[in-house]
């Protein structure tokens, strides 16, 4: 059966039920539906005094055509706790539309090891996106509407630092020129929009603690600058009180189940290629004060997502994660050994064995933040013995184990093995957790401390108005802040194209932006784009409703 028809023939628990599990009472929740529902402030507040469980990052090798299932494994493994005798809950970030008609179509896990509702989950679930779009827009709509009755704040209109955002896919929108039509529609300026997911007030969302400090965030967004280079707040033009009852009940995690009728929290949706690609603080530190053993993901690879959980999420939350589950395929270790996803099928230990240095990279840079890690293989019908002992021999010359998982297939039952061995890491007790850089160093060191470090590029590449940039926010009292890099996805470098574990290479800066509000400075590497456009054949042109009025086309 496909994901979707799995999903379809999930038999759902009331959402009530799934609460009941982590010791939420009925009247804390507020459903939307039988199957999903929000946790209620007041009783997030009365957790605080809770012990944390234990906290686990999934993360996995620079992404392929082949595809991993990071977050598959992130199920599986929730699913895989809960069936040793563990108390486990899932944390995930929610699905943009974007991508689900664009290339990915769906981001709810996969098989055996899926979140449900999927369709709801993938589509407008609780409406948390739709009301961080509106709250960004409200923004930009009263900062054009401030200039235009007069500009109190004395704003240099060549100077307008936010874009307008919508949750799609459009790549025609990336650069405009807005109010044109004459002086009652305003000054006309070149503007342009970001992807939902990119937007600070996204972030802001997934890295504020409760509705005071989301409020303080939201009024700390830069939205423009004075003649005098003076920054323009949020707060100066008095949209961030506004800002905050539109994203009021967006900010109360959700709660919804996996196919085993396990918790699992859905929250936020920064992707990590362009923002900091982690779910809410508030659903990680929720689940922690409910749950034993809490498994997380960070989007992409582990050179852009777990880089960014460890030294911008677990730094501003002051998390400290027990253990990393490291997500590998034969399949991709094949691609990265130069193979054509065509010619993936046939065994190829030769190819499998070339690709594995991504997967060596990738265990090397997580030992650099003192956290142990074990590398889940995910497992496809296609693999052989011989492919899979060999990243089993590999991983262990780096004084690792790899564990062969199939969750996919078999849902918990396919993750056992992997759970037992993470808990063993976590009794183990090796986990000495430490981010990358220091809060003081300077920003550009810090940009080359990612990009040496992670990335193992020889230089950064930055021209004197990027780094004479950076020296003023130094001097504004930003210079604390951590970096979030914006980067190709497949690669360690800024060549999607470079696959391996690539060395010699520079890291060129082409554009810094502060995100004064949620609390970092993005560093924005090559040709990446903050709005993506859709491939020649989108996903979308694959959904639509069937006679019964189900959904097709989302996996």
């Amino acid at each position: 059966m496909s994901d979707i028809e799995i999903a379809r023939a999930a038999k759902k628990q009331p959402i009530q039920e799934i609460g009941a599990k982590l010791g939420i009472p009925s009247g804390h929740l507020l459903p939307y539906g039988h199957d999903k529902a929000k946790v209620g402030q007041d009783f997030i507040r009365s957790l605080k005094d809770r012990e944390d469980g234990h906290l686990i990052l999934v993360t996995a090798i620079n992404p392929t055509p082949a595809g991993e299932g990071k977050t598959t494994t992130t199920v599986g493994l929730g699913d895989g706790l809960n069936a040793i005798g563990k108390k486990a809950a899932v944390c995930i970030r929610e699905a943009s539309l974007g991508p689900c008609f664009g290339m990915k179509g769906g981001a709810a896990g996969g098989g055996y090891a899926q979140i449900v509702p999927m369709e709801d989950m993938n589509l407008h679930f609780t409406g948390d996106f739709h009301a961080i779009t509106s709250a960004h827009n409200l923004l930009a709509a009263m900062l054009d509407n401030h200039i235009y009755w007069g500009n109190e704040q004395e704003i240099d209109i060549r100077r307008v630092a936010l874009r307008r955002v919508m949750d799609m896919n459009d790549r025609a929108l990336r650069q405009i020129v807005s109010s044109l039509g004459g002086v009652a529609n305003g000054f006309p300026r070149e503007a342009g929009f970001d992807i939902t997911v990119a937007s600070e007030v996204m972030a802001i969302l997934c890295l504020a603690t409760d509705l005071a400090d989301l409020e303080r965030r939201l009024g700390g967004i830069i939205v423009a600058y004075r003649r005098d280079r003076t920054p323009v707040f949020a707060r100066d033009i008095k949209a961030d009180g506004a800002m905050t009852v539109l994203l009021k009940d967006a900010m109360q995690p959700n709660l919804v189940q996996t196919l085993e009728n396990n918790p699992a929290f859905v929250h936020g949706g920064p992707f990590a290629n362009i923002a900091h690609g982690c779910n809410s603080v508030m659903a990680t530190t929720t689940a922690l004060k409910l749950a034993d053993y809490v498994v997380t993901e960070a989007g992409f690879g582990a050179d852009l997502g777990a880089e960014k959980f460890f030294d911008i999420k677990c730094r501003k939350a002051g998390l400290a994660p027990s253990a990393v589950v490291l997500v590998a395929t034969v399949r991709a270790m094949k691609m990265n050994g130069g193979v054509a996803k065509a010619d993936l099928g046939p065994e190829n230990v030769e190819a499998v064995k070339a690709g594995c240095p991504n997967l060596g990279r990738h265990i090397e840079n997580i030992k650099q933040f003192g956290v142990p890690a074990v590398v889940a293989i995910n497992h496809f019908s296609g693999d052989t013995e011989a492919e899979v002992q060999a990243i089993m021999d590999y991983v262990e010359g780096f004084g690792a184990k790899a564990v062969l998982c199939k969750h996919w297939a078999d849902g918990s039952a396919g993750a056992t093995d992997l759970a037992r061995h993470v808990v063993g890491m976590i009794d183990g007790g090796g986990a000495q957790f430490a981010p990358l850089y220091p809060d003081e160093m300077p920003l550009f060191e810090k940009i080359e401390a990612v990009a040496k470090r992670i990335y193992r590029a020889d230089e950064v590449l930055a021209d004197k108005k990027v780094r004479a940039q950076l020296k003023d926010w130094e001097a504004q009292g930003y210079g604390n802040l951590p970096v979030c890099m914006a980067k190709t996805q497949y690669s360690f470098s800024t060549d999607p194209n470079l696959r391996g574990a690539p060395t010699g290479h520079s890291l060129p800066v082409r554009e810094v932006r502060l995100s004064a509000g949620a609390g970092f400075v993005v560093v924005i590497c090559g040709e990446i784009m903050t709005m993506p456009g859709l491939p020649s054949r989108p996903s979308a042109e694959q959904i639509r409703l069937n006679d019964a009025g189900e959904i097709e086309g989302l996996s």
